[in-house]
């Protein structure tokens, strides 16, 4: 299925080149030097301020909730504070920052509200990575313990029998409260009118969306199932839309974008993040475990019906390949060890899936930049665009991936 079709990306038409948003800056005009001034340095720092910005943020809402109850306080809230400062790149509050600066220099009501839904966006992905481990069973996040697994650690001399559940139920609560934050920190934006609705309706379709995937990746590894169909429908719910396209659309709304350049910059996220999911899983089964933040070959022990196991089904199918479909009916189990997990690889390369994966990330990559080229943007935003796009699909336009922005494709 050509990727337009399996995911509805619409084609944007306008030629690249000056800038449509009703906030670009006017050479004629001018710009405040000082605005001018914080933009560019934003520009240049933007994980550090997101990351300052998480620091006070937090440190007020540990101090609510430690006013509520001590215990809850120190347990939870503390909890949720330092998983979200203590790691992470910050992808999504990237995508946003330069959705908006893609409409020019903003002024200072659309930079506030900026970082602030920066921010809220990495409490949100604080939520999805807590629940996620807890399903997913994960031990490790981030080179630490998951959040379950040290909330179980901390109780276990005191209630070893039930140690285990009790961390999965503390960390889904630790997680509804860093969605609680997020959603706090959207619904203060000192906005109004159609921008501030069209936010709104956006934050709350991204939320849902967000929900729908990781309920297909549950739902596909439970059921076994193995449609590529639906392989392709979570990866673009669970990630391509809630890391890549939402965040770069919230910024352009804030930039009063077009419906021409909106189009075309959700377009070019929505590929992208695509090709920043199919990586995940290729790095997942054969990327180096010392650069991942969470166990090698995770997806296969779990089963997870990613796009890359689905095509190396539907090849093993097509073939009558039954060897390789009995290997493939291995993955699901925690008890893969190395020699297993050496088959599986065999199998996901013997089928041509790997490489297909690769072909498929280098189209979507490709298919990004030429509706992000279309767009008429702020060229400075465009050049930047450009480059965080191609680092996030693992595309990078060169061997030299220190320009501040992502580095390799895990979550």
């Amino acid at each position: 299925m050509p990727p337009d079709q399996a995911m509805g990306v619409a084609t944007a038409v306008v030629p690249h080149g000056g800038t449509s948003c009703r906030n670009a800056a006017d050479p004629a005009r001018g710009v405040l030097p000082s605005r001018s001034v914080r933009v560019r340095r934003i520009d240049a720092e933007l994980p550090r301020t997101v990351h300052e910005r998480l620091t006070r943020l937090l440190a007020r809402r540990v101090a609510q909730a430690t006013a509520v109850d001590a215990t809850f306080g120190a347990d939870v809230a503390e909890r949720v504070a330092r998983f979200t400062l203590g790691g992470g790149r910050r992808i999504r509050p990237q995508f946003l920052w330069w959705g908006l600066r893609a409409c020019g220099l903003p002024d200072d009501e659309q930079i506030e509200a900026a970082l602030q839904l920066g921010a809220a966006l990495e409490l949100i992905q604080t939520c999805a990575l807590v629940h996620d481990d807890v399903m997913d069973q994960a031990p490790v996040r981030r080179g630490r313990p998951a959040l379950h697994v040290d909330f179980t650690a901390q109780y276990r001399p005191s209630a070893p029998a039930d140690g285990a559940r009790f961390g999965e139920s503390a960390a889904i609560l630790a997680g509804d409260l860093a969605l609680a934050w997020a959603d706090d920190e959207a619904a203060a934006l000192d906005l109004t009118g159609p921008q501030a609705r069209r936010l709104r309706e956006t934050w709350s379709q991204m939320r849902l969306e967000m929900v729908a995937g990781q309920y297909l990746d549950v739902q596909g590894e439970h059921t076994r199932n193995r449609s590529l169909r639906q392989a392709i429908r979570a990866a673009c719910l669970k990630t391509a839309l809630y890391t890549v396209e939402r965040p770069l659309q919230l910024g352009a709304i804030l930039g009063r974008a077009d419906e021409t350049t909106l189009r075309a910059l959700c377009s070019a996220g929505r590929g992208a993040g695509l090709a920043f999911q199919l990586r995940d899983d290729l790095d997942d089964a054969f990327g180096d475990p010392v650069r991942r933040d969470k166990p090698a070959a995770g997806d296969l022990r779990a089963g997870k019906p990613t796009y890359l196991v689905a095509l190396a089904h539907a090849r093993a199918e097509r073939d009558d390949d039954h060897r390789s479909l009995a290997i493939l009916a291995r993955s699901g189990s925690q008890d893969l060890d190395d020699d297993d997990l050496d088959d599986l690889r065999y199998v996901l390369e013997r089928t041509g899936a790997r490489q297909l994966v690769e072909d498929k990330i280098r189209h979507l990559a490709a298919q990004s930049a030429r509706h992000l080229d279309s767009a008429p943007l702020d060229p400075v935003a465009h050049t930047r665009l450009r480059l965080l796009l191609r680092q996030v699909a693992g595309t990078p336009t060169s061997p030299n991936r220190s320009a501040g922005v992502v580095e390799g494709a895990a979550r």
